[in-house]
């Protein structure tokens, strides 16, 4: 099923949401990418047959397929779940942004720095837009400046600038926990101005079309889910090893014990990672549609290729 020569290849964002997959064990060769810009990046290399896998935002893998550059392009199909839960988005400024004291602020500081287009930085940007009701006349949401900056070293230089005088973007948004460090600690570089949760659950799994043009019967994609699952079960069934794990460093990110603690009192992975819920997905194209993210007359239907294994 899987050829021992060329490894199956993983892509995942090096962040705490992914330590299930660093403790699942494979019977055949793997090889995981991070990809530390975010999921937009793992849609361009699901396209491009960089890698065969990814877990990525589920916003993401939407929009990335139902934009109308998304329609043309598709290339991946949304096969699985991944948690349950939703993800806590901090958005944050320089700290020495005078101007900026909170979200209110933003409706005239619309400068937002993501890590790439169609990435859930940039999708949520428009979600904030429309929860806080910045609606143009015709009742969507008015447009942001768009500033494609890369991950998140990149967006902190974006909104700090020299002195913040050199400033690229006005603010940006990223999982809480990811960002903490540096709006938390002592001269950190960045403020906490507001946060924002996603109203569904927040990871899902994509599978290359190249790799699994039938995904819903391929043995071996099936294979892949069965380790996902028990790697899944090995951190439930040890999350203070998780905790070890955050706090040394080596998955590429680094948690204190105080904040993984806090993460897991909300963090929930799913079960069974096979198969995806259309009702779910249909729900968060529904938040997309009010957020002007994907066009008004959208739907998720049967052979849109938007689904690859639909959980019954």
């Amino acid at each position: 099923m899987f050829d021992s020569s060329s490894p199956f290849r993983i892509g995942y964002v090096p962040e705490h949401y992914l330590l299930p997959l660093h403790l699942s064990t494979f019977p055949f060769p793997v090889q995981l990418v991070p990809f530390p810009s975010g999921t937009g990046h793992m849609i361009t290399s699901l396209r491009s047959d960089s890698i065969d896998l990814a877990i990525g935002l589920t916003e993401g893998w939407l929009a990335g397929l139902l934009t109308p550059q998304g329609q043309r392009e598709r290339g991946y199909k949304i096969v699985g779940r991944w948690v349950q839960n939703p993800l806590r988005w901090a958005i944050v400024t320089g700290r020495n942004r005078e101007d900026i004291s909170g979200v209110a602020d933003l409706q005239t500081h619309r400068k937002v720095g993501v890590s790439r287009l169609g990435s859930g930085s940039h999708i949520m940007a428009s979600v904030l837009a429309q929860q806080e009701g910045w609606s143009s006349s015709s009742g969507q949401p008015k447009d942001l400046d768009i500033v494609p900056l890369g991950p998140l070293s990149d967006l902190i230089a974006g909104v700090t600038g020299k002195e913040c005088a050199n400033a690229t973007a006005d603010f940006f948004m990223w999982e809480h926990f990811t960002t903490k460090p540096h709006f938390h600690n002592k001269g950190s570089p960045l403020k906490k101005i507001g946060e924002i949760y996603t109203p569904w659950p927040s990871w899902h799994i994509a599978a290359s079309e190249k790799r699994f043009p039938r995904p819903e019967s391929d043995e071996g994609l099936a294979e892949v889910f069965e380790v996902l699952d028990r790697g899944i079960k090995r951190f439930n069934s040890d999350a203070e090893a998780g905790v070890r794990m955050l706090g040394t460093g080596e998955l590429g990110c680094y948690y204190s014990e105080v904040d993984a603690r806090e993460w897991l009192t909300k963090a929930k992975f799913v079960d069974e990672t096979r198969g995806v819920d259309r009702q779910v997905l249909a729900e968060v194209v529904r938040v997309l549609q009010g957020a002007g993210v994907v066009d008004t007359d959208t739907s998720i239907t049967n052979g849109d290729g938007v689904i690859g294994i639909e959980r019954t």
